[in-house]
């Protein structure tokens, strides 16, 4: 697939990204078809009989044990807080 111009804006604007300087554009429109073309060759590698890698190795699920424990004191969390009501942290209302 080739990355033209008007792609190239299409995935920018939908990225919110800003890319009128024309040195950026360039570069960004070299490095995605360089990811294109990649992808373009992995879909013509023949994977019939390959199993499907699920995991990275041979253990699952490697969790730490769940303990309780206090790191941090209530006053030492509120010792940083710009504006503090008692116990709690106040914040700036976000539902009307």
């Amino acid at each position: 697939m080739k990355i033209d111009d008007r792609t190239l804006d299409r995935i920018a604007e939908l990225a919110r990204l800003d890319m009128q300087e024309p040195a950026v554009r360039a570069a960004m429109l070299k490095d995605m078809q360089r990811v294109f073309d990649f992808v373009e060759v992995l879909a013509g590698v023949d994977t019939k009989g390959v199993e499907p890698l699920i995991f990275m190795n041979e253990e699952q699920d490697v969790l730490r044990e769940d303990k309780a424990r206090t790191e941090i004191s209530k006053e030492q969390a509120l010792a940083n807080a710009p504006v503090k009501d008692g116990d709690y942290f106040k914040v700036p209302r976000v539902v009307g």
